[in-house]
């Protein structure tokens, strides 16, 4: 059984800051790949970041140099830091994780940042 857990979202004026979470039931370190999609209204699912166990980290383009993922491992935990945040990053987050083939997520957690 997985489960993942997110948290942190909320209500944020464009250019401030935002730090999600995900919690993991079982190891991170077992899971092939860690990382954040996001999904707006009408749109479809995106790739935020990804830590992979082949490739390393990876961030959407559109984040690239204002959002940091991050893990910890001892707690079973995933992390989103976004700064610099803008009104396209309005979205549902959700946590990600790979292992075996299969993709689990979590609920998803609202972000929505105000102009």
């Amino acid at each position: 059984q997985v489960q993942l857990v997110e948290s942190g979202g909320g209500l944020v004026e464009a250019g401030k800051s935002l730090r999600l979470s995900c919690s993991a039931s079982g190891s991170i370190f077992s899971f092939n790949a860690v990382g954040w999609y996001r999904q707006a209204p009408g749109k479809a699912r995106e790739l935020v970041a990804i830590i992979s166990r082949r490739s390393g980290t990876d961030y959407g383009d559109s984040v690239k140099g204002r959002f940091t993922v991050s893990r910890d491992n001892a707690k079973n935990m995933l992390y989103l830091q976004m700064n610099n945040l803008k009104p396209a990053d309005t979205a549902v987050y959700y946590c990600n994780a790979n292992k075996e083939h299969l993709d689990y997520w979590g609920q998803g957690t609202q972000v929505t940042v105000s102009s």
